[in-house]
């Protein structure tokens, strides 16, 4: 048996897809506690966590032994991304599973107030809002304020507001996370309300 504890993650992976299956217990060794509790921290649940965790290295083995491993970037972001975009499905399925029948509800789901008809002063109050939020998005720096308005207002996702602006998309998310952060306290600090 040799030492694979001594390779880079690429060569582990290359070893790995040469068939030696030493070398992916390595690599999962390797970035197993780390991409855990980058799970764990999204999903604030560990039984979800484990299971993304176990669902993540799958789906790299299966990614792996299929020849379609990429090796452009850093085997550690490459199995981050992976985990992420698990945790996005998993957020998804939740919520769909969350949505309400009609058919099992003890109460008339229908007779909700934001299921009716704004009147003049909520339309006011929405109008004042925008307002208020187009005023608080302008104090933004540059770089913040442009991803918000590609997310928010284009409708992009984080990996097209990365492309067209040149950074990662870790960039971009970090810029995003940023730009929420200020408007809490630009709203805080001029006490403006952004809800109804």
């Amino acid at each position: 048996m040799r030492n694979t504890t001594k390779l880079t993650d690429e060569q582990l992976v290359a070893a790995y897809a040469a068939g030696d299956n030493e070398a992916f217990d390595t690599l999962l060794l390797r970035h197993k506690q780390k991409l855990f509790t980058y799970i764990l921290q999204m999903v604030k649940d560990r039984d979800v966590a484990d299971d993304i965790f176990q669902e993540t290295f799958v789906k790299a083995i299966t990614t792996i032994k299929q020849g379609r491993y990429n090796d452009l970037g850093k085997f550690s972001a490459w199995i981050a991304r992976i985990a992420r975009n698990l945790v996005i499905d998993s957020f998804r399925a939740e919520k769909s599973e969350n949505s309400m029948s009609t058919d099992t509800a003890d109460y008339d789901i229908l007779n909700r107030r934001d299921l009716a008809e704004d009147t003049i002063e909520d339309t006011l109050i929405d109008l004042q809002i925008e307002d208020d939020l187009r005023r608080l998005v302008d104090l933004l720096p540059d770089v913040q304020r442009e991803v918000l308005v590609m997310r928010y207002y284009r409708d992009l996702s984080f990996k097209e507001i990365a492309e067209l602006t040149g950074v990662s998309i870790n960039t971009a998310l970090g810029r995003m996370r940023y730009a929420i952060l200020n408007l809490r306290r630009l709203a805080k600090e001029k006490a403006v309300s952004l809800t109804r």
